[in-house]
This record gives structure tokens, sequence and C-alpha cells, in this order.
């Protein structure tokens, strides 16, 4: 891949966005090839988390390459959105838990794939936005809604509808970022997060993130039989019978997994 480097360390995965020249924008092969990745790393039973960061020392992702786009048709740019779709599903999709490495920018697409992830570590050199409306655009990579699930319906219309930029102490503040961490530390902290969740039942902690993903929404009654099908999935697994054991023999658990 050119626009990425993937690479699994134990049993963590670490997706790199690479065209630090563009400041790792979104191109229409960047997006094809991230959903190629998401798809690999899904079906592969050894990677248990993922991590998602940028190349280079200033963005994350500034979102989509408007200059790829510049000049493109209408039937152009909706072609390219399926594509898009793909990539931002293919990150959102990924039943391992996922956590977004943010330095620098994540503007646009970049902020919507670090959305994506079930967490977002950022340092303090980060500036979030969805900047979409001021180009004359929706956040279509899942921006509106996973928006208004972290932030809720009054502070995702302002961050929305003024696609202001956001310093990383008040994107925490509001809940668009989940760990602030010293400048530069963001990958490494990042890492260390992904290690320690590695660390848990593979079974258990995909299971843990479909109930997390699938509650949300549901009146408590449903979201409770979510729950209950995620217990039981846990429950009945090798996972729980290895993790008793070696709760009860004081010793690590080797998980025998999905």
């Amino acid at each position: 891949m050119s626009t990425l480097i993937v690479t699994v360390d134990g049993n963590v995965a670490e997706i790199v966005l690479s065209r630090p020249d563009a400041l790792n924008a979104i191109s229409t092969q960047l997006a094809t090839e991230l959903a190629a990745a998401t798809d690999r790393l899904e079906a592969d039973p050894a990677v248990r988390v993922v991590v998602l960061a940028g190349d280079g020392d200033r963005a994350f992702c500034v979102g989509a390459d408007l200059k790829e786009r510049n000049g493109m048709s209408d039937a152009e740019i909706l072609a390219q959105r399926t594509t898009f779709r793909a990539a931002f599903g293919g990150v959102l999709g990924l039943p391992q838990p996922t956590i977004a490495a943010v330095h620098g920018f994540a503007l646009g697409g970049g902020c919507e794939l670090a959305l994506s992830c079930d967490i977002v570590v950022a340092d303090e050199t980060a500036t979030l936005g969805l900047p979409e409306v001021s180009i004359g655009l929706v956040p279509g990579g899942g921006g509106t809604q996973l928006a208004l699930r972290r932030l809720g319906p009054g502070r995702a219309a302002d961050v929305v509808l003024t696609g202001r930029r956001i310093a990383a102490e008040e994107a925490a503040t509001l809940g668009l970022v989940d760990r602030l961490v010293p400048a530069g530390s963001a990958r490494n902290a990042a890492r260390e997060l992904a290690k320690h969740i590695a660390d848990n039942s593979p079974v258990a902690t995909r299971a843990a993130k479909r109930a997390l993903r699938n509650g949300w929404g549901l009146d408590y009654a449903a979201a409770m039989d979510v729950e209950d099908a995620a217990w039981r999935t846990a429950a009945t697994s090798a996972d729980r019978r290895e993790g008793i054991a070696a709760f009860n023999e004081k010793r690590r658990p080797v998980w025998p997994g999905p």
C-alpha cells in the first residue's frame, strides 16, 4: 500500500495514514486502501485491538483531498462517495476495539475517522473540527451522527453548523476527545492503551464493544437485551472458562479467542 503503513505488533495492529506531504488528506487511493486494510484486519483473529494514526508532524488527517476533488463533476463526486463510505464504514465496523491517536489537525473526514474509533487519544497539539459547511458540504463520513452520539444535539449542532476548529483542551471538555496527553505522545499513549485492552479476553472485548455500539439510542429494555446477548456470547465461550481458571490458579490467562 502506498498511502498507508499497516503493522502488527503482537495482538495490536496499527494503521498509519501516510500522505504527510498532503497532511494525510484522504484521496480516492487512500480510501480504497483503508477499506482493504480494515477488511483484512477484521478477518485476522490474532488482532485484538487496532490503532489508527497519522504520519508526519503536522496532522492526523485534514479530511478529503480537495485538490483531487477540484474540477470533479457531480457524477465523479458521487462515484467517489461509494469508495469513501467503504473506508469510513471499514473503520467503524471493525469488531476489534479501535483507538485513534490524534495529533495536529483532525479536520473534516479526519475528525470523522477519529470519531469512528471507540476511543480518541489526542495530544495537546490536536485541532479537531467538521468544517464541511464552510465549503458547501455536509459531513459525510458519519460526522453528524457520531458527533450527535458523543456530544448531544446542542453541542453537535455547535460543532457541525459553525464548522469551527476546536483546540485539544476544548475538544476533551466537549467529549470529542477521550484522553488528552502531552504533545508528541498520542501514538505511544494509544499503543499502551491498546496493549492494556489486548491483555483482556478478545471474545469479551468484542462482545462488550457490540453492546456499547448497538445499545445506543434504544430504550432501556431493548438495550438490556443487547447487553444480554453480549453477555451470553462471552459467558458460553472458552475465554470465560480460561479466565475463571486463570483467576483461581493465580496465573495470566491464555485466551483461546474467537
